[in-house]
């Protein structure tokens, strides 16, 4: 399962239900896809396919979205 956390413009933002425990996001776009730790803060964890400006994009939406992320862990997780 990989619950939609954030859909804005062609960015979608989720998480896959079995993975490793710390905190992150994954983003998906036409041209790629991309991992963003969310602690200790936001950072790129890697990425396929995107161009800088695609990952900083993608980078402020995690950022505006930051709080709403962060609780749909803690809602999905449980942790």
């Amino acid at each position: 399962m990989a619950p939609t956390v954030v859909r804005e413009g062609p960015f979608r933002l989720f998480f896959f239900s079995r993975e490793e425990p710390r905190m992150h996001i994954h983003v998906a776009h036409p041209d790629g896809e991309a991992k963003f730790w969310l602690e200790p803060s936001v950072s790129l964890a890697g990425h396929t396919g995107l161009s800088a400006k695609e990952l900083s994009a993608a980078e402020e939406i995690i950022l505006r979205h930051l709080q709403e992320i962060k609780n749909a862990w803690h809602k999905h997780f449980g942790r």
